[in-house]
């Protein structure tokens, strides 16, 4: 198992205050090693040359949309089997089964407390097997 701090997350998103608000949870929750991506393109680059462990990405995103890239990492290897959560201020039922259907692993509305922000991953690593929930006193 893997503790939070040796996780590598990738943050795509357009909007600089979301951005830092999404760095900040992830901080607080003992994540460290986090990378940033203002679009899907920008992402695709950095996935091309860096393994990372979870991607949490907006839908709503100049360029090329979070849903776009979710489909490319899904079509491409190694990023086949990356846990890929998309965060949206959709909350349309719709919306969520296609990103469902296109491989997201997560799906998180904005806005979101730091609880809802480590339930969402807690969950989405859990199913992946890749992270322990447990925490040590």
């Amino acid at each position: 198992m893997t503790a939070r701090g040796d996780i590598e997350i990738l943050i795509v998103e357009d909007r600089q205050v979301m951005l830092k608000i999404i760095r900040r949870l992830l901080v607080q929750l003992g994540y460290a090693h986090i990378d940033e991506a203002a679009n899907g393109l920008q992402a695709i680059e950095k996935i091309r040359h860096k393994h990372y462990d979870l991607i949490l990405s907006d839908w709503n995103m100049d360029g090329m949309s979070g849903f776009d890239l979710l489909k490319l990492v899904r079509a491409e290897q190694p990023s086949r089997d990356t846990p890929f959560v998309l965060v949206t201020a959709e909350s349309k039922p719709e919306n969520i089964l296609a990103a469902k259907a296109a491989g997201a692993t997560g799906y998180l509305v904005k806005p979101f407390k730091l609880d809802v922000l480590e339930k969402t991953l807690d969950s989405v690593m859990a199913r992946t097997g890749f992270v322990s929930l447990t925490t040590t006193a």
